[in-house]
């Protein structure tokens, strides 16, 4: 089996680092299972030392000019040549023992792709209460945080990858789809919740929460069109770190 680990990153200079030797650490798992890995970054037009300090610990970068995360994240993909596809975001954190589930999952042969529920770093009461509730909501209708999804690789490719009209909730664009092949396809889609992805929760600490407010209200009065302009999405794309 061959996996392929794709990371998109945006000026992720102070975190892809750590990111990248937590995920080599962890995919020792998969080494002693005698199953083959390679580790992509797809560096998204970052104007800092993000692509250095990634190809500095062996990991591949590849380069996507556009500044969208859909885009970053196809182009990893493309690169790819594993079996299955496993997607992180470069301020997140797995563990072992998430990819041993994640290994166990693929083979029962009846899993397409999956997620898992998310903590965050640091003691955010009021965030940590929007993090339950969102998890709750993962589990129960299988949308995959993009922080962390395996697929695989033919039915990402199937269903198209990625929406390129969506600068934000592409993970959830892609769930839906999925969840359609899984039904045809007799699979599953899983979450995974006994070994939770730590991220980041610097949305919390660079952003207020008037910020926050503002772009849901334009989400919901629009009908989801703020999702298709990047200077709408302003919290995924103007560079604060």
């Amino acid at each position: 089996m061959n996996l392929s680990i794709i990371i998109p990153a945006f000026n992720e200079e102070r975190l892809i680092g750590a990111t990248l030797r937590q995920v080599q650490s962890a995919l020792t798992v998969f080494h002693k299972r005698g199953w083959a890995t390679e580790v992509i970054v797809c560096d998204n037009n970052s104007t800092d030392s993000t692509a250095e300090v990634a190809g500095a610990t062996g990991a591949t970068v590849v380069f996507e000019p556009v500044n969208q995360i859909a885009r970053a994240r196809n182009r990893g993909a493309g690169a790819a040549s594993g079996d299955w596809l496993i997607f992180i975001d470069a301020d997140s954190q797995p563990s072992a023992e998430l990819f041993v589930e994640v290994m166990e999952q693929i083979e029962t042969g009846e899993c397409l792709a999956g997620g898992v529920t998310v903590k965050l770093e640091g003691n955010y009461p009021k965030a940590n209460f929007m993090t339950h509730g969102w998890n709750w909501i993962s589990r129960a209708f299988n949308w995959m945080a993009g922080s962390f999804i395996f697929c695989e690789a033919s039915a990402f490719r199937k269903v198209g990858g990625f929406s390129q009209e969506l600068f934000a909730s592409e993970e959830l664009d892609l769930s839906k789809r999925l969840k359609r092949l899984a039904r045809e396809s007799g699979k599953k889609i899983v979450i995974l919740h006994r070994y939770p992805l730590l991220t980041s929760a610097r949305k919390i600490y660079l952003y207020t929460l008037g910020e926050h407010l503002r772009f849901l209200g334009r989400t919901v009065v629009t009908r989801g069109k703020t999702l298709n302009s990047r200077e709408a999405c302003h919290t995924w794309y103007d560079g604060r770190r």
